[in-house]
């Protein structure tokens, strides 16, 4: 990476938050930072962090540090770069209240004046920045990826080379290993991969499931459309990595020891219990025209055998003129104006409600639709999380709870019923489109929603607008 010029510059900061938190400094610290001296060290320091933002995958926003002035000026124009980078690290270079229509994660809460202030007087500027950014592993294996790939000059080239030809099922090529490997990443052919050329029956079924969730006439031939869906070059890769490290500097690094984590992008949830990782399953979630949001909300109690009373906007959707006999055949009844559907096995909901409290009526349900859990592509609900197994899920929370008697006891009398818990969970549904394997390396899933593009653009990478995941769901449930 080039040298840092010594001349000040902030660019690409639309979406910058504010230099310090909502937790106000107090006034000795206020008036310390505003007479802060700069060190020769101090400045060293400052060129040095912000030299290497792209550990950070921070490289592409323009920030210099100016020492052409002299006293205050200088020392002034100093802390102003110096607060906007420590803004970067601690809580992103962009806000996700502006880029999303509705984002109520937790955030970070950092006073950078106060620290910014205390790192200057113990002249300790340089490990100050360093705390800022999250300081997790996965948080590490991204960056060490990103370095990589900017090191390396972030090739165009893509790892599957369009040759011109498209392969056609039972085809011999050289691409085939390339293809299955890719497939395998993104959950198409989770069997794994094959050293082989031949272009065989059960790599065909995984492509033409791609071609069919991307809205490709599904024949299973890999021409140029197909290709641009599976391939990725190492460009696409920094870009999608630097991202996934926006998103996380968006987050409060401790999260609640015991919650549940939906990651929407790739339809997955992870049950943490104390600080430990004890449950993960498949999830369906909202489709690209009914998006699950980015939202923490906790469950406070499971209902046995819900009742569904369908939202006006599905009912005049999906329901309004089809008559009684198809309210009948669906256990659905007019109840105060609303469609209510009846408890049991076929209703939307399944046997399980996990009830949240949001302004936004999203929660956690079984479902009777259980062949959607064998997609690659969950993006098919209505903006609910439908959980695999969700009476396995239910029954694991109710014991750990300590409320599984009352549990089973609500589940057996066939009726919609409620058991609080003793202690809300708090859920966070993420959107994160990079995972990283037991190996420390960085899966570049889809994108289902879109959502990366404006993130991308916020950090100075170009738009790139790509395939997204096919609405089209038809389904009258959550």
């Amino acid at each position: 990476m080039r040298s840092v010029a010594l001349v000040l510059s902030v660019s690409v900061l639309t979406f910058l938050p504010a230099c310090n938190s909502s937790q106000p400094s107090n006034n000795l610290t206020a008036a310390s930072l505003e007479s802060a001296h700069w060190s020769d060290t101090a400045v060293r320091d400052l060129q040095d962090r912000i030299g290497r933002r792209a550990e950070h995958g921070l490289d592409r926003m323009v920030l210099s540090v100016e020492t052409t002035a002299d006293g205050a000026s200088r020392d002034a124009a100093l802390t102003k770069i110096a607060l906007r980078y420590a803004g970067m690290l601690a809580t992103g270079a962009s806000d996700p209240k502006k880029l999303h229509k509705v984002f109520t994660l937790a955030r970070p809460e950092v006073d950078l004046r106060a620290g910014l202030a205390k790192a200057l007087n113990d002249g300790k500027l340089g490990e100050w920045l360093d705390s800022l950014a999250p300081e997790d592993a996965h948080y590490a294996q991204l960056s060490k990826a990103y370095v990589a790939l900017v090191q390396t000059g972030q090739k165009v080239t893509a790892a599957i080379p369009d040759q011109g030809k498209a392969i056609e099922p039972g085809a011999t090529d050289t691409r085939i290993p390339a293809i299955v490997r890719q497939l395998g990443t993104t959950g198409y052919l989770p069997e794994g991969g094959a050293s082989e050329n031949v272009y065989a029956p059960r790599v065909v079924a995984a492509v033409r499931r791609v071609q069919a969730d991307y809205g490709i006439r599904p024949d299973g031939i890999i021409g140029g459309e197909a290709l641009a869906i599976l391939n990725l070059s190492d460009a696409d890769r920094a870009r999608a990595i630097a991202v996934a490290m926006e998103r996380m500097r968006w987050l409060a690094q401790q999260p609640p020891a015991t919650r549940i984590d939906v990651n929407v992008a790739a339809a997955m949830l992870s049950y943490w219990r104390d600080g430990k990782l004890v449950d993960t399953r498949r999830v369906v979630v909202g489709e690209p025209d009914t998006e699950t949001p980015q939202l923490q909300s906790p469950v406070y109690r499971l209902v046995a055998n819900p009742t569904w009373t369908v939202p006006r906007s599905i009912q005049a959707k999906e329901i309004e003129g089809k008559g009684s006999n198809y309210l009948k055949r669906n256990n659905m009844v007019w109840k105060d104006g609303w469609v209510v559907q009846q408890p049991g096995p076929k209703n939307s909901l399944g046997l399980v409600k996990f009830d949240m409290q949001n302004d936004h009526a999203i929660y956690l349900h079984d479902t009777p639709a259980k062949a959607l859990f064998n997609e690659a592509q969950r993006q098919r609900s209505h903006g609910c999380i439908r959980v695999f197994d969700a009476l396995g899920f239910a029954a694991m929370i109710a014991r750990d709870e300590n409320v599984l008697d009352a549990w089973n006891k609500a589940r057996a009398t066939g009726k919609e019923s409620f058991v609080s818990l003793p202690r809300q969970i708090p859920v966070r549904l993420l959107y994160q489109t990079v995972l990283v394997d037991k190996r420390g390396n960085p899966i570049v899933r889809a994108d289902p929603y879109g959502w990366d593009d404006a993130v991308a653009k916020a950090l100075g990478f170009g738009s790139q607008p790509g395939h997204r995941v096919r609405s089209g769901s038809s389904e009258v449930a959550p």
